[in-house]
């Protein structure tokens, strides 16, 4: 019997489930993406850089990145040729960057960028069995299904205020329409404390009550007080978000 945690693990590339493939078909298709799809198509110079990049970023995604560390963990010379590539796996649709939420274009430009995986199942085929967690793996699942909606990730943000951190910040013109956070288990007393923290302190400066929590397997409808606030947070899980969403 293949669980609902499996499914993600595998991911949605139709071979994968017609043909009955594993990993090692992801990684091949990976191979085949890098070196047809962008190194042939950009007549890239140094080939095996990109390689490495596209590697590093499938495996830590969903992760923040600034140019400056990829720079010095992957030993890059020139900073003009990184940003150059990763536009270049963008173009290919391996990884997706989304921005930090500024009203300032300055701030927003110059923060840290969180990349994702185009399938959850490449990214579990070549991140490290130990470090990838049900966690990464559905909030990967939900970006993906925002960024089908909200195209280009014009409307799609995340947003980091005095070290707590909101997944999801949707936009809908000048204003901020919603705020979502991903939690695989939300049981947890302080794990629930920070997450929930975070969409109040995040309600309160981009003016939104608009506020959802999607979860494994949780549903409810909570009302939450802290320093002096109070806001009604839905908890929805994953499977009912992404029929509904």
């Amino acid at each position: 019997m293949v669980t609902n945690e499996t499914r993600f693990k595998k991911g949605g590339f139709p071979e994968i489930w017609t043909k009955e493939l594993g990993e090692d078909y992801l990684r091949t298709l990976f191979d085949a993406i890098i070196y047809k799809d962008v190194v042939k198509r950009w007549n890239v110079k140094y080939p095996n850089k990109i390689e490495d990049l596209g590697r590093y970023l499938l495996a830590i995604s969903p992760a923040k990145y600034t140019i400056s560390k990829l720079k010095r963990i992957l030993e890059f010379r020139s900073k003009t040729t990184l940003e150059k590539y990763i536009k270049y796996l963008e173009e290919a649709y391996l990884i997706f960057s989304l921005e930090r939420f500024s009203y300032k274009e300055k701030e927003k430009i110059n923060a840290p960028r969180k990349v994702y995986s185009v399938d959850t199942g490449m990214m579990d085929a070549l991140s490290s069995k130990l470090s990838l967690e049900s966690g990464r793996l559905i909030e990967n699942c939900v970006f993906i299904q925002l960024r089908r909606k909200y195209k280009e990730n014009k409307n799609l943000f995340y947003y980091q205020t005095n070290g707590y951190e909101v997944d999801f910040v949707i936009k809908e013109g000048l204003k901020v329409k919603q705020l979502i956070q991903v939690c695989y288990d939300i049981n947890d007393y302080n794990t629930k404390q920070r997450e929930l923290r975070a969409l109040i302190k995040a309600s309160k400066e981009l003016k939104c009550r608009n506020l959802l929590v999607i979860t494994w397997d949780y549903e409810s409808m909570e009302n939450f007080k802290w320093r002096g606030l109070e806001r009604k947070i839905k908890f929805v899980p994953l499977w009912k978000w992404l029929l509904f969403m």
